[in-house]
């Protein structure tokens, strides 16, 4: 038997703590981008890159959650699930998170063609946004669901962004209905998540799962963020055919 497989079943409390502490250990709310961005630091040039490239990423949570959807068998998962995807691609009359977020890209700058194009999306974040589709269809449906439970965090990193968003740069007030929206949805969506999680991790080697799909989920936000450091922070240096942004510096 492996060590795993010798441990015995964390009980839900423990294993919800020990959930919960991937959170500050790893979540994206410390990554140096994110720190500029709540100090004012970045240029427009840089929050419309990051905007630009954050665009494939929310583009695919529908998607995502889809494919999520697609492989339950259970009709009362199914039904709480497909919220998610009415939050994200709206219900036809109201906009959902992606088109709000293509306000927020508007909001710095950028063309709604532009961004929807895709074109000069970082290759690294690329990758790490298909990663997280394979983590979704071609791991367990356990780790699929769990990779979800980043939203145990956002909350707070959402309500310090929309403060900080607002204080440094004024300009882009217009555009933060995204993140207004996802104060509530997030951590109702979490919750969710949560309870199932720790229901249906019942042996070690499940729960290791669990951690180690929220782990990968981290790291894969993670990632995006260390390609639009690397790209238009330090050393500057964006890779041919990706977003070039002028030099022009946010107003504060």
């Amino acid at each position: 038997m492996t060590p795993v497989q010798q441990r015995q079943r964390t009980a839900p409390a423990e294993l919800e703590a020990r959930l919960r502490a991937i959170g500050p250990e790893r979540y994206h709310h410390r990554h140096p981008f994110h720190q500029l961005m709540h100090e004012g630091k970045l240029t427009r040039g840089q929050l419309q890159a990051w905007a630009l490239n954050r665009y494939y990423y929310q583009s695919v949570i529908p998607i995502k959650d889809a494919i999520i959807l697609s492989r339950s068998e259970d009709a009362a998962f199914r039904r709480a699930w497909r919220k998610r995807i009415i939050d994200h691609d709206g219900d036809g009359t109201h906009p959902g998170g992606v088109e709000k977020w293509i306000a927020l890209a508007e909001a710095t700058g950028l063309g709604r063609e532009q961004v929807t194009s895709l074109r000069g999306i970082l290759p690294g974040v690329y990758y790490a946004v298909n990663a997280y589709l394979d983590l979704v269809s071609k791991h367990s449906f356990l780790e699929a669901v769990a990779s979800s439970l980043t939203e145990l965090f956002s909350r707070d990193l959402i309500a310090l962004r929309i403060d900080r968003l607002r204080q440094h740069y004024p300009w882009l007030s217009g555009g933060l209905a995204y993140f207004d929206a996802r104060l509530t949805q997030a951590p109702e969506d979490a919750q969710f998540a949560l309870s199932w999680v720790i229901e249906h991790a019942r042996t070690p080697t499940e729960q290791e799962l669990a951690l180690g799909a929220l782990r990968a989920k981290c790291d894969i936000l993670w990632a995006q963020l260390d390609a639009l450091y690397f790209a238009y922070v330090s050393p500057g240096w964006p890779p041919p055919g990706a977003f070039h942004p002028g030099a022009e510096s946010v107003s504060n």
